[in-house]
């Protein structure tokens, strides 16, 4: 209870809030009465949150590569919490790097990593005493891509697969607390990663040496076909939003969220089938 007597909204923040995945979180858990914090880098998207809720969302600035960015965004949730502590953190920021492992920029795999595995734990330290505070619960966002490594997505396997084994490490640590964490696994979902990841991969590769071009060119539009045929009926992030929605609030949370065909099958792949067969299946299906 808040001290003037009226209840106090339970909080959640939400990382990359602006599009995708993270706004569909963001509206609905505004819609389920949450107070929700979403983080975002632009002031439009800030905007555009605020106009399709209202004043109970705040948009917070949030940049999870910037250590003062991310301790601002948590003296402006503390503030908004006053002593009610954290409901629930969603750790959702993210983007896709692609390309031939051979060829690939390392300031590319430095920027996946960063954003997808270290900003991941950055935000969640700064959030833990909140969290502590009101025995709420941690939401990361994987992929299928974190339990099937596919070829030209090694950068973005690498970030969730580091991620579900730190999740597993959180889960453990925090149980003293009460504190779960679950971790959601979507397949392909209507987002515009898909579109962001194609432009940038389709940059990186014009920019590639002339061998690269001649040892992996059939092959990356080979996958490139494939990920634009996959895309064409998939669904929308509004599924992942439910699946957010039972981990924050059921009794008994999953610690994993398998979402989709794609996703299901993948778990099944990974925890059955031999290497040797795995990668005939990978790369059969990618042509």
């Amino acid at each position: 209870m808040s001290t003037n007597g009226a209840p106090t909204l339970k909080a959640v923040v939400i990382t990359g809030a602006s599009t995708g995945i993270g706004r569909a979180c963001a509206l609905h858990l505004h819609a389920l009465g949450f107070r929700v914090f979403a983080g975002i880098r632009k002031t439009a998207d800030g905007e555009a949150l605020r106009a399709a809720t209202g004043e109970r969302l705040q948009p917070v600035y949030l940049d999870v590569t910037d250590g003062e960015s991310i301790r601002a965004a948590a003296r402006t949730v503390e503030a908004g919490c006053r002593d009610g502590g954290l409901a629930g953190l969603v750790n959702n920021a993210g983007i896709a790097v692609a390309g031939p492992l051979e060829f690939l920029p390392l300031d590319s795999l430095r920027s996946q990593l960063e954003i997808n595995v270290v900003g991941q734990i950055a935000v969640t330290q700064a959030l833990l005493a909140l969290l502590r505070r009101a025995g709420g619960r941690i939401v990361n966002m994987s992929s299928v891509s974190g339990r099937v490594a596919a070829p030209f997505l090694g950068p973005y396997s690498a970030s969730k697969f580091a991620l579900e084994a730190l999740s597993d490490c959180m889960r453990l640590e925090l149980r003293p607390w009460g504190i779960s964490v679950s971790v959601v696994q979507p397949g392909p979902i209507a987002t515009p990663i898909w579109k962001k990841s194609r432009a940038a991969t389709k940059n990186m590769l014009a920019e590639l040496p002339a061998p690269a071009q001649q040892l992996y060119g059939a092959a990356t539009r080979a996958a490139g076909k494939w990920e634009r045929e996959m895309t064409r009926e998939i669904p929308s992030p509004m599924v992942v939003a439910r699946a957010v929605e039972h981990a924050l609030t059921a009794p008994r949370p999953h610690t994993r969220y398998r979402i989709g065909r794609t996703s299901l099958i993948a778990d099944l792949v990974a925890r059955f089938a031999p290497d040797r067969l795995r990668d005939w299946l990978l790369v059969r299906q990618r042509g």
